[in-house]
């Protein structure tokens, strides 16, 4: 008797393990996120999607919002930074990067999950790369090329100064809820914010 194909594909999904089953569970959740967004996301759908059963899922994601940060981050990438040759330049239209990743689908996912993890510290640091040194680092890039044009002092290289401006802008949408931030917002964020801090810092330090 012929072997029934169903069988077969069940058998090698049932074999599968370690990172090719996490890729596959994250592949079905990423899936899901850009069709339903994160309401959307649930266990039994992935578990479906990927071939796997919900308990191998629970092993590696505790809850929902667990698995839908890990699915996100698979989605996101990584804009390359802006390099205008002057500070104001490169920190509005990284500004203004965000600002398109935060207001596109994508972007509404990021804000679910912000919306959903609330106060929950550690799944919030997720969302942000893992650490606030990863996100800080880009930022840091663009103030020591400042520092190399003697547009801003050795003293204004600090993570808190150099994340202030993606900080304020997050605000806007995790905070206020926007859908998008105006371009105007972006502007004053670095004329009246940034720009002043990061001179002040050089200056203070005189």
């Amino acid at each position: 008797m012929a072997e029934n194909p169903t069988r077969r594909s069940d058998a090698r999904q049932t074999r599968r393990r370690g990172a090719a089953l996490e890729d596959a569970i994250l592949a079905a959740a990423a899936d899901q996120l850009t069709e339903s967004g994160y309401a959307g996301l649930t266990m039994d759908n992935v578990a479906t999607r990927a071939g796997t059963n919900k308990n191998t899922i629970y092993r590696r994601w505790p809850n929902r919002l667990a698995l839908g940060i890990a699915a996100y981050r698979q989605l996101a990438t990584t804009a390359p930074l802006p390099d205008t040759g002057s500070l104001r330049g490169d920190v509005l239209e990284f500004l203004r990067q965000a600002n398109r990743h935060w207001s596109s689908p994508l972007g509404a996912i990021l804000r679910e999950l912000f919306a959903a993890a609330g106060g929950t510290a550690e799944l919030v640091g997720q969302l942000r790369d893992q650490s606030g040194d990863a996100e800080a680092a880009p930022w840091l890039t663009i103030l020591g090329r400042a520092v190399a044009r003697s547009e801003a002092a050795p003293e204004a290289l600090h993570p808190r100064v150099a994340t202030v401006a993606i900080v304020l802008l997050r605000n806007e949408f995790v905070v206020r809820g926007s859908p998008t931030a105006p371009d105007d917002v972006l502007v004053e964020i670095v004329d009246e914010v940034y720009l002043p801090l990061v001179r002040q810092r050089g200056a203070t330090s005189r």
